[in-house]
């Protein structure tokens, strides 16, 4: 039982005072920081939502980068594929010219000399880089300028010219989260922007009792093909046709050897992984693994098909033997096949941007609706907030003045 003494009212005073503060605290708080959920326990299924959606907008809001990224990277892409197809042109333009019999074998020399700097053009626009420093088209080897110009001398020729243009990159592996579990391609590499013909690799290794011996995998184009101990040359010409990779296999009825054909133009890249069977060169088809991306094919194997700077080679060739009837016939073919090809890359590229850009405006238009629902779990209608501070203050108020004609001071307060 209690014992009643004249300490009760004050300590009871002081106990509701002291929860009145406390909500004048929380009501302070929420209006500072404009937010109703102080505390988790405040509204705990609300808070979980507001968890959620917060970690949602976050993503939201990195994906919007990504595609704002995607979509300069696209941009700069699309111009200088346009500036190569411009320069293309004009070649095209001098291999009609230089065709129709009118020039001078002398005439045609000097078109091969314009021919030969528009070359150089050509490989200065295939290694630019972009504004974020990396070349635009060495795929992910980003620290590598993907075309090296070899110079020489040229039969018939009157100075220094190019003899070949060797692709340095890789293969283009890069890409862009633009939504989850969503991604987009960014780079087209030179070994397919800057190439004319399909290429086509045929083995002259005779491959009928072919087996694989121990299990392994082998790579065309990036993508990995495993094979299984005892597969013979028709699984694996079905397996490389199974896999996603742009590159149809057969086998040739004359020599019984693997054929390997691109479905597009583009440098054909083909590697046995280490450590396994050594498929790929058990049938002829390479000799050892890529080094730095240089040519690495049986030397007994028969390959066809150039890039687009192998057809301007052959045109300026052409032109400096004064072969009017090679220049309009393999040496207009030639540029009709790299127009065609960059043409096609041209549209890749827009049809990326196109659909990096229809997805940064619908992240643009759902931002706004998560926002919406957050503030809708979390935020504070200030009137509300405002009303019941000041019904809070005005009730401190009188519960300090009720207390203070309660307890009236004594003359031993005054003592204290």
């Amino acid at each position: 039982m209690r014992r009643v003494s004249s300490d009760m009212p004050m300590a009871d005073m002081q106990f509701h005072l002291k929860r009145q503060e406390e909500s004048l605290s929380k009501v302070q708080s929420r209006i500072g920081a404009q937010n109703r959920l102080h505390q988790l326990r405040d509204d705990p299924i609300a808070a979980s939502h507001a968890v959620r959606y917060e970690s949602y907008l976050s993503r939201l809001e990195r994906f919007e980068e990504n595609t704002l990224y995607a979509m300069e990277h696209f941009n700069n892409t699309y111009d200088y594929l346009n500036e190569a197809n411009s320069v293309i042109q004009r070649i095209r333009e001098l291999a009609v010219t230089g065709a129709n019999g009118v020039y001078s074998p002398e005439d045609l020399k000097i078109m091969a000399v314009e021919v030969n700097e528009l070359l150089k053009e050509l490989v200065a626009i295939s290694n630019k880089t972009g504004p974020d420093t990396k070349p635009a088209f060495s795929g992910d080897k980003v620290f590598t300028e993907p075309f090296r110009l070899v110079e020489g001398t040229v039969e018939g020729g009157h100075e220094s010219m190019i003899v070949r243009v060797e692709y340095r990159g890789s293969g283009a592996t890069r890409k862009a989260e633009i939504g989850d579990r969503t991604f987009i391609e960014l780079d087209i590499g030179g070994d397919e922007a800057f190439w004319a013909e399909k290429m086509q690799v045929f083995s002259s290794v005779d491959a009928t009792d072919y087996r694989v011996q121990s299990p392994g995998s082998f790579f065309i184009d990036g993508v990995e093909i495993q094979a299984a101990v005892g597969d013979t040359l028709p699984a694996i010409a079905a397996k490389i046709n199974d896999s996603p990779a742009p590159v149809k296999a057969y086998i040739d009825p004359q020599t019984r050897g693997l054929v390997l054909e691109g479905t597009n133009a583009h440098l054909i890249r083909a590697e046995d992984r280490e450590g396994g069977a050594s498929v790929l060169r058990d049938l002829g088809i390479i000799r050892g693994n890529m080094v730095n991306n240089s040519s690495n094919w049986d030397s007994m194997a028969k390959v066809s098909g150039g890039s687009i700077f192998d057809m301007v080679l052959r045109l300026r060739d052409g032109m400096i033997r004064g072969d009017q009837e090679f220049i309009g016939s393999q040496g207009i073919a030639g540029m009709d096949l790299s127009i065609n090809n960059i043409t096609h890359r041209i549209a890749d590229v827009g049809s990326r941007e196109e659909r990096a850009q229809m997805t940064w405006e619908r992240i643009n238009r759902e931002i706004p609706n998560i926002t919406e629902m957050i503030n809708r779990e979390t935020g504070l209608d200030m009137a509300q907030a405002a009303t019941e501070l000041k019904m809070l203050q005005f009730a401190h108020q009188a519960s300090l003045q009720t207390m203070a004609k309660i307890i009236p001071p004594t003359l031993l307060d005054f003592l204290r």
